[in-house]
């Protein structure tokens, strides 16, 4: 009825628009994410901006819209099983490159087909006329998104994975095998290895096996293509991410020395140029792929490499938007290997060039890999770096949470200046050496986190003393750092010499470098605990606890003196004051 009553009025009007031109011109409702996760993984495609008019029924006036089936699915893939693909032709996820599958909801790659959508659409008002140029923007094409894994979906939106018992299922990535080959092959298409690490933890995250294999290909192959034999030498380009981390009083220049030092040190004296950029920011992202542009030609392959979590997707997102204006949609979460496959991405550079995202190489001598999801976001460095800076003496120890301790065990000089460089959700404790022994026990886990609890800390493994000599010449800058890898780091000035004594778990690498940040705090922590939620919490815990103990050893003599209060005593003065 209330659809002939509308057809009524458009003769009546004598208007051109028809049935047809309407529903091709209406305006699509656009859902959000659901609230909580599901197993429901399908992106649904943003619909062309219609700006608002009129002629349009308000939002209320729902009762007067109707709906219908486009029956338009997303065309970046066939929907099958995963059994029904030969080896080569299985689908894989666009966000995290692991093969996909419609069958086990609990194992790695589980999608669902997308459903048919009903879009909802309002009809026009009686009064008001349509503008023709409302009509040119229906025209515009809906640009469509791939479906994406459930682990994918899960991370976009909620930033944790599905099913924590799954990880222990995923695919382990051998770079030797799938890379190795085709880097250190002399023929082929040209390559371009763009190493990416992160500037927060640059030995931690710095890929040491590759600068080394990539390193001694180029060795061979530039001998024998001087020799006239084919040599197809590789590039290597790093890139610093996430300098938007560092602080902003740091020098470029200072910064790019330093980077090349510790790149040589790490085994990457073959490098072609170094870029100090941050995808989030878009700082140095036109001369980096300006520069790559050069290196790889028009049928050469770019290969971004690097470890975990140091920000490979993110960058390639902000390379194709920087190309193409429009994102790629590979998932980026601050969660340890979101990449589990080798992505290809086209149309990003000129010709056939090829750009391919591979998943993070694992780094086992990272504090990060043996903590849980919520001590990682502890850990995890979000935010510009703030110095909190300790003064210290010789016969003292400063705690970085339940991970790292640093003695001050002789020193030349009265005082030692200690900067800890670290995610500023982690609190910190200064005191005697002698004290700290008793730490371990009484305050890891509770006041000094991560490790988040106490049956944590023997998970975490052995925790060992390590010794190192430092030496300074000036107070007024920093010196030297002690970093761990996945961590964070110290950095010591002092006039003079100095030993100290570094715990942290066995198999965590402890390195002694060159100072990266010069400045200091200007305000200095005190003696104790540094003020934290983390800390208050655990105080509150402990204190209810000692009240609630000490009313129970209260109620006992209470109840005795009262029972003895009927009884005669034999000196009442005795018991007066």
């Amino acid at each position: 009825m209330l659809f002939s009553a509308f057809s009524r009025r458009l003769l009546r009007r004598n208007s051109a628009l028809t049935i047809s031109s309407f529903l091709a011109t209406a305006s699509v409702a656009r859902f959000p994410p659901p609230t909580t996760p599901s197993d429901h993984i399908v992106e649904v495609p943003d619909p062309p901006s219609v700006p608002w008019h009129p002629t349009f029924l308000g939002a209320p006036s729902w009762r007067f819209s109707r709906s219908f089936s486009e029956g338009v699915l997303p065309k970046t893939i066939n929907y099958r099983s995963h059994g029904d693909a030969d080896g080569d032709d299985l689908l894989v996820c666009p966000g995290c490159g692991v093969y996909l599958q419609d069958e086990n909801p609990k194992l790695p790659g589980f999608f669902i087909k997308p459903s048919t959508k009903t879009p909802k659409f309002c009809f026009l008002s009686d009064d008001e006329d349509r503008k023709p140029e409302d009509a040119s923007v229906s025209s515009n094409p809906v640009e469509e998104k791939p479906v994406v894994c459930s682990r994918c979906h899960s991370l976009r939106y909620y930033g944790r994975v599905k099913d924590e018992s799954a990880e222990n299922l995923l695919p382990d990535f051998d770079f030797d095998y799938y890379l190795g080959h085709r880097l250190s092959s002399s023929t082929g298409s040209r390559s371009v290895v763009m190493m990416v690490v992160d500037a927060s933890d640059f030995d931690g995250s710095f890929p040491r096996r590759v600068a080394r294999l990539v390193s001694n290909t180029i060795e061979e192959d530039s001998a024998a293509w001087k020799k006239g034999k084919p040599g197809n030498v590789p590039r290597v380009v790093l890139v610093v991410t996430k300098i938007d981390l560092l602080p902003s009083s740091i020098s470029p220049t200072r910064l790019e020395h330093w980077v090349r030092q510790r790149a040589r040190e790490g085994g990457s004296n073959k490098l072609t140029s170094v870029h100090l950029v941050s995808a989030v920011r878009d700082w140095g992202m036109k001369n980096l792929i300006e520069d790559i542009k050069e290196l790889v030609g028009t049928r050469g392959n770019v290969w971004a490499v690097g470890a975990q979590n140091v920000g490979k997707s993110t960058l390639i997102n902000a390379i194709s938007k920087q190309v193409k204006g429009k994102v790629m949609h590979l998932t980026e979460a601050p969660v340890p290997g979101t990449t589990l496959g080798i992505i290809r991405v086209e149309g990003v550079f000129p010709g056939q060039a090829k750009l391919f995202d591979t998943p993070g190489i694992l780094h086992p001598y990272q504090i990060t890999t043996r903590l849980t999801r919520d001590e990682q976001k502890l850990v995890h460095i979000s935010k510009e770096l703030r110095p909190r800076t300790f003064r210290v003496k010789a016969g003292y120890a400063v705690h970085i949470g339940g991970l790292l301790r640093l003695d001050v065990e002789e020193a030349s000089v009265d005082t030692i200046y200690l900067t800890v460089w670290a995610s500023p959700y982690i609190p910190l404790h200064m005191g005697r050496i002698e004290h700290a022994s008793t730490m371990v026990e009484a305050h890891f886990g509770r006041q000094l986190q991560p490790p988040i609890g106490e049956k944590r800390v023997g998970e975490l493994g052995k925790w060992i003393r390590r010794e190192y000599k430092v030496s300074g010449a000036s107070w007024d800058v920093n010196s030297t750092d002690v970093a761990a890898a996945g961590l964070g780091w110290f950095a010591i000035g002092l006039k003079g010499e100095a030993v100290l004594g570094v715990w942290c778990y066995d198999g965590i690498d402890i390195t002694v470098r060159s100072a990266l940040i010069p400045d200091k705090a200007k305000m200095f922590e005190t003696a104790g605990f540094t003020v934290s939620k983390i800390v208050s919490r655990a105080d509150k815990a402990m204190n209810k606890t000692r009240r609630d103990e000490k009313m129970k050893q209260n109620e006992g003599p209470s109840e005795r003196v009262g029972s003895d209060q009927s009884l005669p005593l034999d000196n009442p003065d005795a018991h007066s004051c």
